[in-house]
């Protein structure tokens, strides 16, 4: 058993190869192999988001403050909200973050396959955000 004390893990600023906006990462937890799964604590400011990505297998987002939005390619974006869960399917493309005016927070959750969780791709663009 490993228990990880609140402030033992440093929070972080969202890169901006990823990032739209100002974002901050809370690790939460880095389970060791032989398990694959990952998960943090996201905080999106108004406007902030993510890149297109996907997840090799899959992505649960948990929202715990705010209001946010997320967005598979092809449909058009979707409110999320606090207790609200969200589960991509693996190799969905698709984006997340905060709304225009309220930030939002959410626990995500991924496996790595082969060594990866995510694979990024190119930024939303304001066009995208706005639907």
């Amino acid at each position: 058993m490993d228990i990880t004390k609140i402030g033992s893990q440093p929070s972080m600023k969202g890169p901006a190869e990823w990032f739209t906006g100002t974002v901050r990462i809370d690790p939460l937890f880095n389970a060791e192999d032989p398990a694959r799964v990952s998960g943090g604590s996201v905080t999106f400011e108004p406007g902030a988001r993510t890149a297109w990505h996907t997840h090799p297998l899959g992505q649960t987002l948990i929202v715990t403050a705010g209001l946010g939005l997320v967005q598979l390619e092809g449909q058009p974006a979707r409110e999320i909200r606090p207790g609200d869960v969200v589960w991509i399917a693996p190799g969905e493309k698709h984006w997340h973050g905060a709304s225009p005016n309220v930030a939002m927070t959410h626990t995500a959750i991924q496996e790595r396959l082969d060594g990866s969780a995510v694979e990024w791709l190119e930024h939303v663009s304001d066009a995208d955000y706005a639907g």
